[in-house]
């Protein structure tokens, strides 16, 4: 059977393509440009100044812009810190940063394997720069504290009961309340749910998700097409103030995007020098800061020369004799050992007791088994039953044979041997 007669393979849906290249992908200590977190996109959604979002949080009712709606958003999030919190009302250019980069990883373009300030030591996540999104002094964290910050964004009624988790349920609560759910969590839904959206609000060729990727598309289209999903799935039905003349004769659809020329694309998310540069520097010192940590944890991993020190007798060093002359008072006898070094070889351990070396030790006759065996018998039956009971009852069985100098000496005594 030839290969022309197998049906086609199916072609996944859009969206779930591009969502294995979704996140940024970039070695430790590398510069994330503008065209990887797509910088003019981020600056027409936050510059925008159409104020026709309803506030979620605490505060004036009027109509708010996306900027402020999504800061006020990650401010108000349980998992927000206090030193955080004053820093975004200290330095509002610092909170739109913030905002820029968070909005990244609500979409999953940054993922949680990444950091954004060179002192960083696991080795579970990279560091990278980002000098357009990094102008201020502040701490930009790292992508982990971030997702949490963004999951805690909720509103009240959400705290009680799961949020909506698919376009579905969002568009379902907008017919009873307004908003239905939290700008960050809607943002979660649409990045989840990218590939069925394709169709509903784009030609099929394009989803939510293509917004956020280095594509030719133009950047203030992309913006615009974004800004109006998001109204339209968190304000009541009705005239959405971002269509165009595509979106108004296509009801349900987001204003068109226009597809760039190569040319086109270039002139695009344009990197500047001072932002080059002050990416290398931070690179520099990155790699620095990483040389220095290794100098320093392998230096902590070289063996130290032991201190001097005692150590306790154990029991079956010492003679049953010895014990009973101590006096009760005493502490335990102690060892004085003095330090080594660990690099030093060591001599085989030898017997204390071990007083020859094996060339001058002396040499003794094999006892003489029948003459054993005539003294053993020579002694009275008797005697030799209250000789064993005595032995075992006197004897410590903890101790080796050897040492117990009562047994034989008692013999010697008893029977003149």
């Amino acid at each position: 059977m030839s290969d022309s007669s197998w049906p086609p393979e199916p072609i996944p849906p859009v969206g779930y393509l591009s969502r294995k290249a979704l996140p940024i992908k970039r070695n430790d200590a590398e510069i994330l440009t503008r065209e990887d977190v797509q910088y003019d996109l981020l600056e027409y959604v936050f510059a925008d100044e159409t104020a026709v979002f309803t506030p979620q949080t605490p505060g004036p009712s009027t109509k708010i812009t996306f900027r402020e709606l999504y800061l006020n958003a990650l401010y108000h999030s349980n998992k927000c810190s206090k030193v955080l919190k004053e820093k975004m009302v200290e330095t509002p250019a610092f909170g739109v940063e913030l905002g820029k980069i968070s909005l990244l990883t609500n979409v999953g373009r940054i993922n949680t394997t990444m950091a954004f300030f060179p002192e960083m030591k696991t080795a579970l996540r990279t560091y990278h720069p980002v000098p357009s999104l990094q102008k201020t002094d502040g701490n930009a964290q790292d992508a982990p504290r971030i997702k949490n910050c963004l999951k805690a964004a909720l509103l009240p009624s959400e705290f009680k009961s799961l949020p909506p988790l698919t376009p579905e349920e969002v568009l379902e609560r907008k017919r009873t309340k307004c908003p239905p759910t939290s700008i960050v969590n809607l943002i979660f839904v649409l990045s989840n749910h990218a590939a069925p959206l394709s169709n509903v609000h784009f030609d099929g060729q394009t989803n939510f998700l293509d917004i956020f990727l280095p594509k030719p598309l133009d950047s203030p289209d992309r913006g615009k097409a974004f800004l109006w999903i998001i109204y339209h799935y968190l304000e009541p039905d009705g005239p959405n103030p971002f269509d165009d003349a595509h979106a108004r004769q296509n009801p349900g659809k987001a204003p068109r995007i226009r597809a760039l020329t190569l040319v086109e694309m270039r002139q695009e998310n344009v990197d500047t020098r001072e932002e080059l540069d002050w990416g290398k520097k931070m690179s520099a010192q990155r790699n620095t800061f990483l040389k220095k940590l290794v100098t320093t944890t392998e230096s902590e991993k070289k063996p130290k020369p032991a201190a001097p020190h005692f150590v306790p007798a154990s029991n079956s060093t010492r003679t049953r004799s010895s014990r009973k002359h101590q006096p009760s008072n005493d502490g335990p006898f102690m060892y004085y050992v003095p330090g080594e070094d660990p690099s030093s070889s060591r001599e085989p351990n030898r017997s204390r007791r071990s007083i020859y070396t094996s060339q001058d030790s002396p040499t003794l006759p094999p006892p003489d088994p029948m003459v054993e065996e005539e003294r053993i018998l020579s002694i009275p039956t008797p005697v030799l039953a209250n000789l064993s009971w005595r032995s075992v009852m006197t004897s410590d069985p903890l101790l080796d044979s050897d040492e117990e100098n009562g047994d034989d000496h008692d013999i010697r005594i008893d029977y003149g041997v």
